[in-house]
């Protein structure tokens, strides 16, 4: 009798087995947020369907069950829970109620990354400091790294999602040579002189045209600090001098009013920085949000916007967190002045004195732009040190950069409002 019982049991075990899923919480109960992402993308890589289960419980990854994704959780240091398949409906159908905001995004495809940094032509020691770069890196995600040489030989269709980090492209190096070295400048100019162009100036603008290019055929840019507001003024600064002395000749006396603010991203109406080469500010972009009286008194901070996860689900997915306040954080743009932002650009993160984290659209493609150089950076004097993210695996503010690489993942549903 117990042989013949046996089979059918271990069938039902099995089934059971089968029906479980693996819930990976994003809410404070996690160990360690940033490194979940980096599990979720290399199970999309793996062609493991993950949902994401938008503001439940911090916006949860559920995936189907096995014992490899559960060593993989333990082996990262990532909280996880098993669930039943009475379970996993019971979530399901919770979530799915009309009356409350959350809805399950699946993810399908690990996005194809590329970060734009100059550690791909010369030492720039201060790009070591690219949060996005660190981030990366953290949660094992990979990723490669091109440059202005890569983009003007035609190479970004390979990718699906940009980075843009601490880069200035409107030719002038930064404005500072504190953060851009003698050795990154002539290897800049040997590029220009190999695709022809005459100025660093005029290869950066190119390389933000094919930028733009990229996104308006569907690639998805996601840019911070000086990269985003640099990227814009080049845009609209296009067959305008604005850059003093670097270049051999001057500046446009008119360059201000030439400006066309039809051709950027996100900002207009503007005001160009164009003193001598001796500070860090390229306009009046970027605002002095932050803290004001020194790094770790009286912290201000910003607020992300609660969308519809139900209608909005796009920015819904990139706001998902387990803390609505994030600490503010200085970068060479730190944010964004609101009245330069324009009204087509959705804010999802805001302080009462400006704009830090928008979205926008282009074409086939989308953008973000969050200023700020790294969510747990330390200021003060003397040389900016990289950030051991081990002792920030539940950082908010890092959590907004990893949103950013898996929305690619998602089957976009249009933005309603």
């Amino acid at each position: 009798m117990l042989r013949k019982i046996l089979p059918l049991v271990l069938v039902f075990l099995s089934q059971i087995c089968l029906a479980n899923q693996i819930l990976i919480p994003m809410d404070n109960t996690q160990t360690n947020h940033l490194k979940a992402y980096g599990l979720a993308y290399i199970l999309l890589k793996g062609d493991i369907e993950v949902e994401w289960l938008l503001n439940y419980r911090g916006g949860s990854f559920k995936v189907q069950y096995s014992k490899s994704i559960e060593n993989e959780c333990k082996l990262r240091a990532v909280s996880y829970e098993v669930l039943s398949e009475t379970a996993s409906a019971q979530i399901v159908s919770e979530i799915s109620s009309p009356n409350v905001n959350m809805d399950v995004v699946k993810l399908f495809k690990a996005a194809k990354i590329a970060v734009y940094s100059p550690i791909k032509i010369s030492p720039a020691e201060f790009e070591n400091t690219d949060a996005v770069l660190l981030v990366l890196k953290y949660a094992e995600i990979p990723f490669e790294v091109i440059y202005d040489e890569e983009i003007l030989r035609g190479d970004l269709p390979k990718y699906d999602w940009l980075h843009l980090h601490h880069e200035d492209f409107t030719g002038q190096f930064g404005k500072n040579l504190r953060r851009t070295s003698e050795a990154d400048i002539k290897a800049q100019e040997a590029i220009a002189s190999r695709y022809g162009f005459s100025k660093v100036p005029k290869m950066k603008l190119a390389v933000a045209k094919a930028i733009k290019e990229f996104c308006a055929g569907g690639g998805f840019l996601f840019a911070m600090c000086s990269g985003a507001e640099t990227f814009d003024i080049a845009l609209a600064a296009e067959g305008v001098d604005i850059v003093d002395n670097l270049d051999g000749d001057g500046i446009d006396p008119d360059a201000q009013s030439k400006l066309d603010f039809d051709k950027t991203f996100a900002f207009y109406n503007f005001k160009l920085q164009l003193d001598e080469y001796d500070g860090m500010n390229f306009s009046d972009i970027n605002s002095a949000a932050g803290r004001y009286r020194g790094w770790g008194e009286n912290e201000a901070y910003f607020s992300l916007f609660d969308f519809s996860a139900k209608w909005d689900v796009i920015p819904a997915m990139l706001v998902q967190n387990h803390e609505h306040l994030i600490r503010e954080f200085f970068g060479q743009t730190t944010a964004f002045s609101k009245y330069t932002v324009k009204p087509s650009s959705l804010v999802m993160g805001t302080s009462s004195n400006s704009d830090r984290y928008i979205y926008g659209e282009l074409g086939r493609g989308q953008w973000t732009f969050y200023g700020g150089h790294d969510p747990e950076g330390r200021g003060g004097g003397g040389r900016r040190m990289p950030t051991d993210l081990n002792l920030y695996p539940n950082s908010p503010g890092y959590r907004l950069i990893l949103n950013n690489v898996l929305f690619p993942s998602a089957r976009k549903k249009k933005r309603k409002t």
